[in-house]
């Protein structure tokens, strides 16, 4: 891995930052994810590799009773705080793995959410994530998540609005391989994104290890009729191709 995760993402940080949709998933992966958290309202919120606050500030303008956000990258943070004083909301954002949720107590909290959290870990990292979100997670609380898709590589060459660079990797030759990449913002400015690649038995079997019981709820997220009729220029190259994953859990003890 040539730069860190966090070294990657304070160097690009400020093209993170925004109040409105611009970024490519932010189109074609969030606005889904938001839906499939409701009922938001009253809920204690947790949102994993928040990044500059984007998603949190739309889950507590949704009514979340309290919201916190952590990141590894201490300028995406800067940002989100820098959004916080500007536009105060109450959200509370940390610089911190995702591993390290010891502040939360057993059943805190009602929903965790991790956008695009895992394309960053290794298996064995997401693993101990997870089973750290099942033990903060009430019992009927929910954990979602979403994830590149793992055959959008494999299905998409290395051109805009978003590539993962596989090289010769496989499918299940090239799990736990890193695959940089780019994303678009409809401006043009493309902000570096990266791939730890996983096939989906690594996701189900990592979320049954971490004690998640139940069957989750997963949704294959595309560009869609009218992202395309919005701007054909930029949504056409990725029509009919699979871009993300949506997943749904449920802490059920019994």
């Amino acid at each position: 891995m040539s730069e860190t995760t966090q070294t990657l993402y304070n160097r690009s940080a400020r093209d993170w930052e925004r109040t409105e949709p611009i970024l490519l998933s932010d189109f074609t992966a969030r606005p889904f994810v938001l839906s499939w958290c409701e009922p938001i309202a009253g809920q204690r919120v947790l949102d994993l590799g928040c990044g500059e606050g984007y998603f949190a500030r739309q889950l507590k303008e949704c009514g979340a009773a309290s919201v916190e956000g952590i990141d590894s990258s201490s300028l995406m943070i800067d940002g989100a705080r820098a959004a916080e004083r500007a536009s105060p909301l109450g959200i509370r954002y940390r610089v911190a793995d995702a591993t390290e949720l010891s502040r939360f107590g057993d059943g805190d909290l009602d929903l965790v959410v991790a956008i695009f959290l895992f394309n960053y870990v290794e298996i064995e990292k997401m693993t101990t994530i997870m089973r750290e979100v099942h033990r903060v997670l009430r019992e009927g609380g929910r954990f979602i998540f979403a994830v590149p898709h793992p055959l959008f590589a494999f299905l998409h060459g290395e051109h805009p609005p978003f590539y993962f660079q596989r090289g010769e990797a496989g499918y299940f030759s090239g799990r736990n391989e890193l695959f940089e990449g780019s994303i678009w913002r409809r401006d043009g400015t493309h902000v570096p994104v990266r791939c730890i690649h996983k096939t989906l038995d690594d996701y189900f079997r990592s979320l049954a290890t971490a004690g998640f019981n139940s069957m989750p709820a997963v949704r294959e997220l595309h560009a869609r009729p009218g992202h395309l009729a919005m701007d054909p220029a930029f949504f056409s190259p990725l029509k009919d191709k699979p871009l993300h994953l949506a997943f749904q859990l449920t802490r059920q003890d019994r």
